[in-house]
């Protein structure tokens, strides 16, 4: 093999990252520590041996026990809708090559909540399976839009053009979303729980729902991980190395929106956590998005996880939906983000 292809070849060829194993080791410790702490914390305070009855003697009927058994299905919930939002957050940071590009930011989040609330207003929608699929559709036709806007004029598809029309947007269908509530008051009883953001009304049917989407999303994240690193060198260096970059970037796209559409469509438009997680991992890892891509799926479970238990313990004995813990840590974050870009690109 010589030539371009042998030159991606070699380029592709996994380096480790420097303390890669002792970061993937802290990493599992954390997502451990935070499935317990889901398990245990609420407004109830389960002890050591409720927590062992609860999860391995089916025959023990405790009331501790009970609370155990009703939270697995959020835990776990929470844990594969982080995973999720993490790596679509990468994805969408690699496709546009935009260091600040999350799915709340880029206003895929809102173009499946305006589906979810048309859904609820004119189709009557009840199912996570309704859900989804309106989600979905309002998710890629948002980010279709998102990204035609951005690259119009001179310079193409640029980070801060993607970024301010994913703002003119999500500001856009958000005045849609409450023009459409406002008359319904029925529409707004079901549609205002739902758009906080929260897991607490996760189920199993619903995580039957979701499974799929997860494992396509996931799959195609990490088998387009390689051609994505080449794309971060520019799309003339990707093309002479062989890689297509639009069909790169539609699939990378697609398998963004699978997994953002379909966490939000069960758990509500929950923002910044794609951002925070792939962030994170950079900073420990580096920019390859071979190993960035499985630890941001980590690092979103943890934090998605986390911030439902703070939320948990801070509104005791009610909660603060997971969403608002999000949005309390990540815009700080994103505004130095922000800031820090500008200065770069100047």
């Amino acid at each position: 093999m010589t030539g371009p292809q042998a030159s991606l070849k070699r380029q592709l060829r996994p380096h480790r990252p420097k303390h890669f194993a002792l970061v993937l080791a802290l990493c599992l410790g954390l997502l451990v520590l935070c499935a317990v702490a889901s398990l245990v914390f609420g407004s109830r305070l389960v002890s050591f041996h409720e927590l062992i009855d609860g999860l391995f003697r089916r025959d023990v009927d405790s009331y501790g026990a009970h609370v155990v058994r009703k939270r697995i299905t959020r835990t776990v919930f929470g844990l594969c809708g982080g995973a999720a939002l993490g790596v679509s957050g990468a994805l969408m940071q690699a496709v546009t090559r935009n260091p600040i590009a999350d799915p709340s930011i880029l206003g895929v989040n809102t173009g499946a909540s305006l589906f979810v609330v048309c859904g609820l207003a004119f189709l009557h929608i009840s199912t996570a399976n309704q859900y989804i699929w309106l989600a979905l559709a309002g998710a890629a036709l948002t980010a279709l839009f998102v990204f035609g806007i951005g690259s119009m004029g001179r310079g193409g598809a640029t980070p801060i053009k993607l970024v301010l029309a994913g703002a003119a947007t999500s500001a856009a269908l958000s005045s849609l979303v409450t023009a459409i509530m406002i008359p319904r008051s029925y529409v707004m009883d079901q549609f205002r729980f739902w758009q906080v953001g929260s897991v607490g009304s996760a189920s199993w049917s619903g995580m039957a729902t979701f499974a799929p989407f997860l494992v396509v999303g996931t799959a195609l994240a990490v088998i387009t991980a390689p051609a994505l690193n080449a794309l971060a060198l520019g799309d003339e260096v990707a093309t002479g190395q062989g890689v297509r970059t639009g069909a790169l970037r539609l699939v990378a796209a697609l398998a963004g929106v699978l997994l953002c559409g379909a966490t939000t469509a069960l758990a509500g438009p929950i923002g910044f956590v794609g951002l925070l997680a792939t962030h994170v991992v950079r900073l420990a890892l580096g920019p390859d998005l071979r190993f960035v891509i499985p630890l941001s799926a980590i690092a979103g479970a943890i934090i998605l996880t986390i911030a439902d238990v703070c939320g948990r313990l801070i509104g005791s004995p009610g909660e603060v939906e997971v969403g608002v813990v999000t949005a309390f840590i990540g815009a700080p974050i994103l505004i130095l983000l922000a800031m820090k870009t500008k200065v770069r690109s100047l």
